[in-house]
């Protein structure tokens, strides 16, 4: 047998697979948990830091353990995703500076996670100066705080020295894939979602980048060098120190990195138009591939080749979900079993609860991330199972906006697939998904998707497939469970729905409440 091997960067730890790439079973799987965690505080409550050496450790630990009684000779190719916008400053060694003892202490010479929204006000800025350029529209308008330049114009604001003595800002995938192969290159898919480059005209003109900011002048041929290579090539071959510090053999392909949601959709045996696929983690992503190009107000980006080539890849997406549910349970001591079982009895509007599930902030459509959750028609009376349902179905519903704003601007959604850690494990926030969106929704039981998908990959870059919808078909996932939706609970959730979306429109057009809270917040905290 031959093997691939995927690996999964997520946010709180990475994982790695060994699949047969016959057929694609997964062989053995190793997680590793990043020792230092997620590092929040050190810039501001909003601010989301991690180690890089902690990416390394997930090489060194997981792959050593997929190898058990495995000949690395049979491990034919490597495909790995990551979080993104997940950046950090390097040396011309391609060496963190937070390494350098001089920086130890300094938050801007770590890792900046994908959920590091301290840069805000600086993507407000670019969105302002941008706004009229026909680029920004691939992009639904708006650029968010979790994207490389205004993590970049973050790191000049605060710390212009810093900034210069970076060599280079990567995206952390791109940095791991550069250790692996000893060169360095820049992802299709990361560039393309989160750092404003397009197949066909590069990257933004640098006459648009000297408004934006003096210290981004010539920068994507300085700091943001490298060649984008497409997702499913290859990236280069594994170094001699990476083979001695994994294992595996020293020239053993390595595919060009993916953002971890988006090697989701080949994960989940999508290859085609039309199959929205959510990949539901911490935060939810949407994904859609399509045969046009459209401009779709308020999306995070349409990137041709962004996922698979021949196709333009939208995504949008929910900043809070896992998240939110986990705080939530957390918060009130509660057991997810039993917290369940009873939002399972509640019917639709029993509750008398609406909730906006903007509790870290709105990407999809408003694209702000200092827009807050929001809970109406709470009393005294009101249980903490009602509240959870309510925190359900609001994501539910964050996702029909999502359905919708595709569907309206003719991108057709015929098909929608759920794959990620939460759908398998609760069935009731899958029900209620597919109640509201009024669609039948395909549950994959694999809730190793993008691991899968990176594998894919890893397989494709190594030529043992001669297309994508080849490896596809043989490696996918194939088992799944499938949720029909309850007509009866059809005309009570178009209600609530309507509700949902006359309050969201209210606490961003027409209210100034989420904010003003929002700067209050910051001017006593400073």
């Amino acid at each position: 047998m031959k093997y691939a091997i995927g690996i999964d960067y997520g946010t709180e730890s990475g994982r790695v697979i060994l699949v047969n790439i016959a057929n694609g079973d997964i062989v053995a799987t190793s997680v590793t948990p990043y020792p230092h965690g997620v590092i929040t505080g050190k810039q501001g409550k909003e601010s989301a830091l991690q180690v890089p050496q902690d990416y390394l450790d997930v090489l060194a630990k997981s792959i050593p353990e997929v190898l058990i009684n495995i000949d690395p000779t049979d491990v034919i190719g490597i495909g790995l995703d990551f979080t993104s916008c997940t950046m950090l400053p390097v040396n011309e060694k391609l060496q963190p500076l937070c390494e350098l003892k001089q920086h130890k202490d300094n938050p801007h010479a770590y890792v900046k996670l994908w959920k590091h929204h301290e840069a805000e006000d600086e993507a407000k800025q670019l969105t302002t100066i941008v706004q009229n350029e026909k680029w920004i529209q691939r992009y639904g308008g708006i650029i968010s705080s979790e994207w490389m330049l205004p993590k970049i114009m973050e790191i000049a604001n605060d710390d212009p020295a810093l900034f210069e003595e970076a060599t280079f800002f990567l995206e952390a995938g791109d940095w791991v894939v550069s250790k692996l192969t000893n060169t360095l290159t820049r992802n299709s898919c990361s560039a393309g979602y989160k750092g404003t480059w397009h197949k066909e005209t590069g990257y933004i003109a640098n006459e648009t980048l000297q408004k934006i900011h003096p210290a981004l002048d010539n920068i994507y041929n300085t700091k943001l060098a490298g060649e984008v290579k497409s997702t499913g090539t290859k990236a280069g071959t594994l170094s001699k120190e990476m083979s001695e510090l994994t294992g595996l053999i020293e020239g053993t392909p390595i595919a060009v990195g993916i953002i971890d949601a988006h090697a989701a959709l080949p994960g989940a045996g999508v290859s085609e138009p039309g199959t929205l696929v959510i990949v539901m983690g911490t935060s939810s992503c949407h994904l859609l591939l399509s045969d046009k190009e459209v401009l779709v107000p308020g999306i995070s980006g349409v990137v041709e080749d962004g996922i698979l080539p021949g196709y333009f890849a939208y995504e949008a997406g929910q900043a809070a979900v896992g998240d939110l549910f986990a705080h939530f349970i957390k918060k009130h001591n509660a057991d997810f079993q039993t917290l369940t079982e009873q939002a399972r009895l509640l019917k639709p509007g029993e509750s008398g609860l609406l909730a906006l599930d903007w509790h870290n902030g709105c990407r999809t459509p408003y694209v702000d991330s200092t827009l807050s959750g929001l809970l109406i028609g709470e009393k005294l009376s009101t249980q903490p199972y009602e509240i959870y349902r309510a925190l359900l179905e609001a994501t539910a519903f964050g996702t029909r906006v999502i359905t919708e704003l595709f569907e309206n601007n003719d991108i057709k959604v015929n098909k929608v697939v759920a794959t990620g850690g939460i759908p398998k494990k609760n069935t009731l926030l899958m029900q209620i998904y597919a109640d509201i969106l009024q669609k039948e929704i395909t549950v994959i039981e694999n809730d190793q998707a993008p691991a899968l998908g990176a594998a894919i990959l890893g397989a494709v870059a190594a030529n043992a497939y001669n297309s994508f919808p080849e490896a596809i078909n043989q490696m996918a996932s194939k088992q799944s469970i499938t949720y029909k939706p309850n007509k009866e609970h059809e005309q009570t959730y178009n209600e609530l729905f309507d509700m949902y979306e006359k309050l969201s429109t209210y606490f961003v057009q027409q209210s100034s409440i989420m904010y003003d809270l929002h700067k209050l917040k910051g001017e006593k905290q400073q």
